[in-house]
Order: structure tokens, then sequence, then C-alpha cells
């Protein structure tokens, strides 16, 4: 299951279906790291700059792959109760795993920002932009953060969405984009050829260059007259 080359492609091919938004003067964000290089070419398309919400999954202790929740910023939390009660994680357990992504978040949230805080949402339209939808629990606690600053549309997409991840999400957000959301896919790598680490420096960088959005030219780069 290979739908796209890069996360570069696969936000280039997202973004056609999102470049109607762009009279809306939307409000775009990533979810660092790796829904930031996504977000960076929906939002070029779109001529305004990335943001990023960080998320930070809830891993269950001692098996820290299997996620049994996440938390985004403004400390909006999505918990997966059948997996709490499953993997039997205790109300301490879980409350320790809380405190220290909660510590995560902030410490992430101050790298990327420099301070600054969130942009106002209210009455924006909002493209959440990940770079890829398996389990959700991210993207689920992300779009609780994004409600409470009362969006007047939030838009979440994505290259590729798991079938039963799509049926969960569609009815929480006003629109729900994706590419391809007809297999369950178990890890968002299984749908890239390359699939690298996104480092922080790489999200800086993408943060940086997007101020200029949209793009004008300096006097240097004028033609010259006729």
């Amino acid at each position: 299951m290979l739908y796209f080359r890069n996360r570069e492609q696969a936000g280039r091919q997202l973004s056609l279906e999102l470049v109607k938004y762009s009279s809306q003067n939307p409000v775009v964000f990533g979810i660092p790291r790796g829904g930031v290089p996504v977000a960076f070419e929906v939002a070029r398309s779109l001529n305004v700059p990335v943001n990023v919400l960080v998320t930070q999954k809830l891993g269950v202790p001692g098996h820290e792959e299997l996620p049994f929740g996440a938390i985004a910023e403004d400390d909006a939390r999505f918990v997966d109760s059948d997996v709490v009660r499953s993997a039997r994680v205790s109300p301490g357990e879980s409350e320790m795993v809380i405190r220290a992504a909660v510590l995560k978040v902030a410490q992430r949230a101050r790298l990327y920002r420099k301070g600054k805080p969130l942009p106002s949402l209210r009455n924006r339209t909002v493209v959440l932009v990940d770079d890829g939808i398996a389990a959700g629990a991210e993207v689920r606690a992300a779009i609780l953060s994004l409600r409470k600053m009362a969006p007047r549309q939030l838009i979440v997409a994505a290259p590729a969405i798991s079938e039963s991840t799509f049926d969960v999400l569609r009815p929480q957000v006003d629109k729900l984009v994706t590419l391809h959301a007809t297999m369950p896919f178990l890890t968002t790598g299984h749908i890239y050829e390359k699939y690298p680490e996104v480092e922080d420096e790489e999200v800086l960088s993408l943060l940086k260059i997007s101020e200029n959005f949209p793009y004008r030219a300096v006097p240097d780069e004028l033609p010259p007259a006729a």
C-alpha cells in the first residue's frame, strides 16, 4: 500500500482538494511534526502561513506504542475508554502519563511559536492537516482544542485516512477531506514510499518560510520595466 512518494507530493495533491477555500482566508494548522510538511504545501496553495497545533499521544504504560488517547494544546484531551479498559490502565497510571504529556506539549509549543499564542480562530475557516490518519487519537484531541476557539468552519484534511477512522471523524467536523479512505492501515508510514523522521529544525524552517506566504517578489527579483 503505497499511495505517495513523500509528504511533499502528498501535500501538493491534497492542496488540489482544498484550494477552493483560498477565498476564505483560512487558518491552516499542521500537526507536528509529520503533518507540517503536508500542511506547508496546503498553506502555500491557499496563500496563507502555516501554523502548528501541538498534540501528544498517551501511550499505555509498558506498551507506549499503543495509544489510549491524546492531548492537544489548551489541555484538550481525548481518552479512548475501550483501550483504557482492555489494557487495564489504572487511574493513577493514566494521570501520570497525562501529566508528562501536558509538559511535553507546552515545551514543544514554546519551541515552535517562540512564546506567541495561537491565532484567534473565532468565525474563521480552519484547516487542520496531518500526514495521514490511522487510529486518529491526536486528530481527535486537536479537534476538541480547535472547537474551543469557535471557528466558523473546521476542516480536517489528510492524504489518507483509514476507513474506520474516517467514519468516526466525519460527524465531528464540518468537512473531512482525503484522497484515500477505502483501506485500513496500521501506521501512516504504510502509505508513503519515503517516510523519514521530521525533525524540529525542519518544522521551524517551514514555519519561517511560510511567514512570507503569499509570496511577493522583492525589488531585485522584479522583471525589468518594458
